[in-house]
């Protein structure tokens, strides 16, 4: 038995003195049961247009009218005798069999339904529900739930055999009906020919093929074992609404890892850069590991702990090293040569000790380092003007505190080798500021850096290929 059956044995019990004689278990490919019954005659259900395929007789014209209101339909058919045993072990329907009654089955969609499919359409994904039943049922359904081209109905069994043409249907319309096991792989791959990215829901036995082939497979709770073991992702709740919950999940651990690795190579460019620079020059090195220690809590270590659990919506897309390399490079090389030019002028032009000039070096890599957080937590919320500031007031306090400034080796420069240093990160801050827009402006859309905070709306969302 399935859900079908168990609703019909629900609504119908069983009579007590029939005897059962033989059976033909339904098939997804032949969309039909058969059972035999001693001195009672076979029986056949199924999909009325595989059971009766005559179009023009009025149970089937009456069986499309309900379809087309939404309904599932089943046909029942039957012939006097008793099925032989030979027949019931084939494909091959009866010749003689005989209308004799319409099963209906409504369909109860989920309070929640339409909504889950309106959250994907905003955030671009393409809707496609390829299903096993009546084509004006699977449309009907889509319509009432919102379905983006749900009026776009495709009868599976009309599907060609080339490749290429089957993709070109498949991207064009929104909703497939009567379709085999085969022809959910089918269109799987012909989805993902077109370079789509396609994630397939079921939980049938039938759809456990394209499940295994999509990208990510989604299975239900309740599903078939076979569907469980080969997809990546099993809804224990066997509720659908729980995905908006997951991709928003997963877009903010992808999108965040991106901007924290933003940080990270950022400050490994610098420090190479720094210490080529020194090395060439024959220089002692600008900092001590304390002074490092700073820089690195304050505009690395702490923000990045903070930018990795904040919300984010921005969607995964290829490219993930370009990228960073892309960001990190230049803004490094920026950094590193504010830092490198105040330290020159502190050591050679002002003459200071070189605790003074290390201190100075410091302080305008503290700045090129939250200029820099500032350019990854954009636009400017009220959490990323929150992060930004605090570690700004952290940086002040450490310096005002005599204590710390002991512990840390910090020894103020002179006011005159302060407004040397501040002129160098404003020049600094600002070339950051023009590489930013010169860069964002050349990238696509999709490329652009992901927003800080739930305001995004990722709308490049990868396509999606659902079974109802």
């Amino acid at each position: 038995g399935n859900a079908t059956l168990q609703a019909l044995a629900d609504a119908f019990p069983a009579p007590h003195d029939w005897e059962r004689t033989g059976a033909t278990p339904f098939s997804s490919d032949r969309k039909w049961s058969s059972v035999a019954f001693a001195g009672r005659g076979a029986w056949v259900l199924g999909a009325p247009e595989m059971v009766w395929p005559d179009a023009g007789h009025a149970a089937r014209v009456r069986a499309d009218e309900l379809a087309k209101s939404g309904n599932r339909v089943l046909m029942l058919a039957s012939r006097d005798r008793a099925l032989p045993e030979v027949a019931l072990s084939t494909d091959a329907l009866p010749p003689d069999l005989e209308p004799a009654a319409l099963v209906t089955f409504e369909e109860r969609l989920r309070d929640d339904a339409e909504e889950t499919l309106r959250y994907f359409t905003r955030q671009a994904v393409i809707l496609k529900v390829i299903s096993g039943d009546n084509p004006r049922t699977v449309g009907a359904v889509a319509a009432r739930v919102g379905l983006p081209g749900a009026e776009r109905v495709f009868d599976a069994r009309e599907l060609p055999d080339d490749d290429e043409e089957l993709a070109g249907i498949v991207e064009t319309n929104a909703v497939f009906g009567r379709v085999s096991p085969h022809q959910k792989r089918r269109i799987v791959d012909a989805l993902q020919s077109r370079g789509h990215t396609v994630a397939m829901t079921g939980d049938g036995v039938n759809d456990a093929l394209a499940l295994k082939d999509a990208d990510i497979g989604i299975a239900m709770g309740n599903g078939a074992a076979a569907t469980r073991a080969v997809a990546q992702i099993v809804l224990l709740d066997s509720n659908f609404a729980t995905m908006p919950g997951i991709v928003a999940e997963g877009r903010r651990v992808i999108a965040n890892v991106e901007r924290v690795a933003n940080l990270f190579v950022t400050k490994t460019v610098y420090a190479f850069c720094l210490a080529l620079a020194v090395g060439v020059a024959r220089w002692p090195y600008p900092f001590l590991p304390r002074h490092l220690t700073v820089v690195s809590s304050v505009t690395i270590g702490i923000p990045a702990f903070l930018l990795a659990l904040a919300p984010n919506a921005t969607r995964s897309r290829p490219g993930f090293v370009a990228r960073v390399l892309r960001f990190a490079l230049p803004a490094g090389t920026i950094v590193a040569a504010a830092t490198f030019v105040a330290y020159w002028l502190a050591r050679d032009r002002d003459h200071l000790p070189l605790d003074t000039s290390r201190t100075t070096a410091t302080i305008v890599l503290l700045v090129m380092g939250l200029a820099v957080l500032a350019l990854l937590a954009r636009p400017l919320t009220s959490a990323a003007m929150v992060l930004v500031a605090a570690m700004a007031a952290g940086v002040g306090v450490l310096f005002a505190l005599p204590v710390t400034r002991r512990f840390y080796a910090l020894r103020l420069p002179p006011a005159h080798a302060l407004v040397s240093a501040a002129a160098v990160a404003t020049i600094g801050v600002l070339a950051l500021e023009v590489w930013w827009l010169i860069d964002q402006r050349g990238r696509p859309a999709a490329d652009r850096t992901p927003r800080f905070g739930p305001g995004s709306t990722g709308q490049d969302s990868p396509p999606c290929a659902g079974d109802r």
